[in-house]
């Protein structure tokens, strides 16, 4: 009877560690990067944006549709890993649509737009923000690629499809995706895949000269936070080389890197523990023609979801944008709405092109 009891259990364990091993294999060969693509520019418009005027970019990340301000997310300490309900989603689609709406720009930066992912009940959140923004040409590129994870056991994330989008009211000549270097290993799972778009909308007599814009959102959830570094680097080559060419660069994005140096020193909250919240590297930026430009500390950008948004909880400014040295920054601001729809707020910033 012993020896049946221990073959039984011996079966159960061998069994568990078979499936174990057939779940781990099929994460790792199905968690496919995507590559480098051209990407389609979707209803078109023929007006041309110009140098020697004043425009305005925002950028927000809207946090795949779920974060209201009450809203906790597992990976960051809380215990939620879809959005409550897939009418809510729908409910705050519609606010964050509405938002985007009522503070009009040129140009607009999305990031964390699902368009089958389990987390968001494999909704397409892009016709929302396509509403919103009828009169603009735009392109989207798909920066999470992931197969079923099941984190956590109660209430897996599962499948994450999801991207960011560029949108501009002037004609836009194309768009690509660019892919970046992720983490290596089974740590990839964590960092979905990542890229950055490349958007060319050309000027009205300028000498050929385009207005790139680069959206972005780097990786959080690495190691030691220095992926989303390299990440950086690569898309920095880039706009330096642009710049060279005459062309004006702006990016703009989640960082995932405190833009302000030290946001402690602002909002009053330790930063050192979080990966994702360490220092941007300035000197990456040394003899580049490029600048960081963050936005004015009067208001955090991002919100540490680890519970319901309330006084004293972490928060910092990962979100704002990069410029070229003939690109002139009027203001950048965050555009604070207490993260009632996402966990992190718009950033807004004016320019104009010299």
């Amino acid at each position: 009877m012993v020896k049946r009891i221990v073959k039984i259990v011996l079966n159960v364990i061998f069994l568990v560690i078979l499936l174990a091993i057939i779940y781990v294999a099929y994460v790792l060969i199905f968690t496919d990067r995507i590559g480098d693509q051209q990407l389609k520019v979707r209803n078109s418009v023929e007006t041309m944006a110009q140098t020697q005027q004043s425009y305005d970019i925002i950028s927000w990340n809207i946090g795949f549709g779920a974060y209201t301000a009450d809203y906790d997310f597992f990976m960051d300490g809380g215990t939620q890993s879809r959005a409550v309900s897939e009418e809510a989603l729908d409910a705050n689609m519609e606010d964050i649509s509405s938002t985007l709406k009522s503070n009009e720009a040129d140009f607009y930066m999305i990031e964390e737009v699902d368009i089958d992912s389990t987390r968001s009940y494999h909704v397409d959140e892009r016709p929302y923000i396509r509403n919103a923004l009828k009169a603009y040409t735009h392109s989207f590129a798909q920066n999470y690629n992931s197969a079923y994870l099941l984190y956590p056991l109660s209430n897996p994330i599962g499948a994450s499809k999801s991207g960011i989008m560029t949108f501009s009211r002037f004609k836009m000549d194309s768009s690509r995706r660019v892919e970046v270097p992720i983490d290596s290993g089974i740590t990839k799972v964590m960092d979905l895949d990542r890229c950055y778009s490349v958007s060319r909308i050309p000027l009205e007599g300028a000498d050929g000269k385009d207005l790139v814009l680069y959206t972005l959102h780097f990786s959080a959830y690495s190691a030691d936070g220095s992926i989303a570094t390299e990440q950086m680097k690569m898309m920095l080559k880039s706009m330096q080389r642009e710049y060279e060419k005459g062309n004006y660069c702006i990016a703009g994005g989640d960082f995932n890197k405190d833009l302000l140096g030290d946001s402690s020193e602002y909002f009053g909250v330790d930063t050192e523990d979080y990966t994702w919240a360490q220092p941007i590297e300035m000197s990456l930026f040394d003899d580049t023609g490029l600048r960081l430009v963050a936005p004015d500390p009067d208001y955090p950008s991002v919100r540490n979801p680890d519970s319901a948004f309330h006084d004293g909880q972490l928060v910092l400014t990962v979100d704002g944008f990069i410029a070229s040295d003939n690109v002139s920054v009027e203001s950048c601001k965050v555009l604070y709405n207490g993260f009632a729809y996402s966990d992190h707020n718009p950033v807004k910033m004016s320019f104009v092109l010299e």
